[in-house]
């Protein structure tokens, strides 16, 4: 038996009740019906309440859970905190007003309790990360090199399951190139966990390895990463879930998904590409610029040569398969820019060919 039913019978027996003494004193002492109204008022007020019950119950307290289940829990902290203060403000008022002349001492100390409420709530809400800023260093947390800088408390960065599993973000975040607090949500973690618990052996390994990198994000004392049960209603795909989060909460995405970073940005979310990070952080040359490069494999066109540099970007070399296994100069013709990332096209020196010869 369902908690909402015990309710309903209860508001059914209560309504009736009360419909009751409404049909009696509609009726009257002396009339003739007075019974008749009495039982019809009472079976409108039971029905009433057999139905209408859990929407004065248990359907706006599920709102309500629901509303604070998106809330972060910094902007509940900050409103929380902001009502208390505006209630205090308007106590302290509240005297003074009273006696003003009628209506105006009854009147404007309620309308003070309102006021210095909303303004309280929205002034904290909307100034959050400084109040938490401010709350990190008079609790002397940056103290002996610990993570809770104002800057980290001031950022939520939402981490979606396929930058998880692709690991690169816990050396990023060691390097301490994402200042915030790294917010998984539950659901998140579950579809990591569903990944890991896969009978395909490359996703299991997926899975797995996501849960490694989770678990050394959470070693790490200079990162702040926590798991929030947060959730969104009436959504079922994860990538949708994080894109109205993402809104809700105004905080960005770090993913290296193509698809979920093309649907968020047509949303207004931001996003944060490892993908398009890693390509911005590689080496910058230009054209004409000598590079040695070690030639390892031949390349797909006739005498082309392979090489790679130190931040992986591949270097096709012109005649250069002769010189595999070898460390040569080259230099750069071209450069071409494509999905998968840059990649330089070179020739070899002549110099290098006539100390070959």
């Amino acid at each position: 038996m369902s908690f909402e039913f015990i309710l309903r019978i209860i508001g059914m027996i209560v309504l009736s009740i009360l419909g009751g003494y409404v049909g009696d004193a509609l009726t009257g002492i002396n009339s003739q019906q007075r019974e008749f109204n009495i039982v019809l008022v009472a079976m409108v007020g039971a029905l009433a309440g057999l139905i209408l019950t859990p929407y004065f119950t248990t359907r706006p307290v599920r709102a309500l859970r629901s509303m604070l289940g998106r809330v972060a829990a910094e902007t509940l902290f900050a409103g929380i905190i902001g009502l208390i203060i505006g209630m205090l403000i308007a106590a302290l008022l509240s005297f003074p007003l009273s006696l003003l002349p009628d209506p105006f001492g009854q009147i404007l100390p309620f309308v003070g309790v309102l006021l210095f409420s909303y303004f309280g709530v929205s002034l904290f809400v909307m100034r959050q990360g400084d109040i938490m800023g401010i709350l990190s260093t008079l609790s002397g947390r940056n103290e002996g090199g610990s993570s809770a800088s104002w800057t980290n408390l001031n950022r939520t960065i939402l981490l979606d399951t396929s930058v998880i599993i692709d690991g690169r973000v816990a050396d990023i975040a060691r390097t301490g190139f994402l200042p915030g607090t790294l917010l998984i949500p539950r659901f998140v973690l579950n579809e990591l966990q569903y990944i890991a618990d896969s009978p395909d052996s490359l996703r299991r390994q997926r899975g797995r390895r996501g849960m490694e990198v989770l678990a050394d994000l959470q070693k790490q004392p200079n990162i702040m990463v926590r798991v929030s049960d947060i959730d969104v209603d009436g959504v079922r795909e994860v990538d949708s879930k994080l894109v109205v989060l993402a809104r809700q909460m105004r905080c960005p995405i770090l993913t290296n998904d193509y698809n979920l970073n093309r649907v968020a940005e047509l949303q207004g979310v931001t996003i944060l590409n490892i993908n398009e990070l890693a390509n911005a952080v590689k080496s910058v040359v230009l054209p004409g610029e000598v590079l040695r490069v070690n030639i390892i494999q031949e390349g797909k066109e006739h005498g082309q040569g392979v090489g790679y540099m130190d931040d992986g970007t591949m270097v096709v070399i012109e005649n250069g398969r002769e010189y595999i296994g070898e460390y040569i100069e080259v230099t750069v013709s071209k450069i071409l820019q494509t999905a998968a990332g840059r990649m330089i096209f070179a020739r070899v020196e002549e110099d290098a060919k006539d100390r070959k010869k």
